[in-house]
């Protein structure tokens, strides 16, 4: 099947931090290191795509998204770190505890982005719209690569939603249909005229899964 694209982008988040395991809000603004378990998980996905022959890999410029790839840079392969695949800022609310309450501001403002309110954000944080911006940027970057036909983009739960939209046409107001979990992992192929979607929000390599070619 992968014959028909002429790129393929195997796309995935980075693996468990403590804030994560916490449910502390975890944006551009806090650059935590993976934890033991998202240590376990980076070693899964490495044991299980290590011969994929990926041309190049991308991370965000925060510490957990190299750090969920280092075993694929200790094999060689090339590594660019771009600003621009950050995750979103959550501005002042960076580091706190989310509340999942119908009345928490958290939840109040992802209504709002699924309303169309797309240039609302917390205070000094970025708005969906900000953040595309920027992401188109490093998108335009990633794929003027034309020689570049296998490439791993590691990066951050909301900002890969933004990222799904873009490469997929879908309004920002859906992002929330693309599902993600720690180091899940989704694969896009570009046929000349569109990406689409192969592998979403994918665990099964966390337990060791089948090796993939």
């Amino acid at each position: 099947m992968e014959q028909q694209f002429t790129k393929l982008m195997y796309l995935i988040r980075h693996g468990e931090t403590e804030p994560n395991r916490n449910q502390i809000i975890q944006g551009s603004g806090i650059d935590a290191r993976l934890n033991s378990l998202g240590q376990e998980q980076a070693k899964d996905f490495f044991l299980t795509y290590k011969e994929v022959d990926f041309d190049q890999v991308y991370t965000s410029a925060l510490k957990r998204t190299s750090e969920s790839v280092q075993d694929f840079l200790q094999k060689g392969i090339p590594h660019a770190s771009i600003r621009e695949l950050n995750e979103i800022s959550w501005g002042v609310k960076d580091g706190t505890k989310i509340n999942f309450s119908e009345q928490g501001e958290y939840d109040a403002l992802l209504k709002s982005w699924k309303s169309g309110q797309l240039d609302q954000s917390f205070e000094k944080g970025e708005s969906p719209n900000q953040v595309a911006i920027r992401l188109q940027r490093a998108l335009n970057e990633i794929l003027n690569r034309s020689a570049e036909k296998k490439i791993l983009v590691c990066m951050h739960g909301r900002a890969m939603r933004i990222l799904l939209c873009l490469l997929l046409e879908v309004p920002l107001t859906e992002m929330e249909q693309f599902l993600h979990s720690n180091l899940c992992l989704y694969i896009l192929g570009w046929d000349g005229m569109k990406w689409q979607v192969l592998k979403a929000n994918d665990t099964a390599h966390l337990k060791l899964g089948t090796p993939a070619n």
